[in-house]
């Protein structure tokens, strides 16, 4: 049971969230998640690009060319947020807006190779970073964060 193995160091679950060891787990796993997010981002000085910059880009150079309004839904941000995104990004020479072959209505932004290599470089970054967090750890317990990690990502 996450209790069991140190739940005083995340923050109690919030008010109206059942007490059953799926919500413990849940709590635990979200207070993680933003502390090793938080962990990672601390080496994206490097990359001098804002959150949302990184995101947005992190989006473009692992799904490919998407439509703007895609882009802000997956973004959660309304399209105008968006565009000025897009916006600066263009202007830095990290993406690139073309028309769609499909539909010449659409615009389509796609990373340019210079976007690409930066986000790989701060990808790095960030993977060299949490691979410190680990060290010392068995092979064991490697294990079974890796299996861990399998299994958040099957969900999502």
């Amino acid at each position: 049971m996450v209790k069991d193995r140190g739940q005083d160091r995340w923050p109690p679950p919030p008010p109206g969230v059942p007490a059953d060891r799926r919500h413990e787990t849940a709590n635990a796993l979200h207070s993680a998640a933003l502390r090793l997010l938080r962990y990672a981002r601390a080496v994206d000085v490097g990359m001098d690009l804002d959150a949302p910059r990184a995101s947005l880009l992190s989006v473009l150079v692992f799904g490919g060319p998407l439509p703007v309004t895609r882009l802000a839904a997956i973004e959660q941000v309304s399209p105008p947020a968006i565009t000025k995104t897009v916006t600066a990004l263009e202007a830095a020479g990290l993406v690139e807006r073309t028309r769609s072959a499909a539909d010449r209505r659409v615009v389509l932004v796609r990373a340019t190779r210079a976007g690409r290599d930066l986000l790989e470089k701060g990808r790095a970054a960030r993977v060299r970073a949490v691979a410190r967090l680990l060290d010392g750890l068995s092979d064991r317990d490697l294990a079974t964060l890796g299996r861990a990690a399998d299994i958040v990502a099957g969900r999502l």
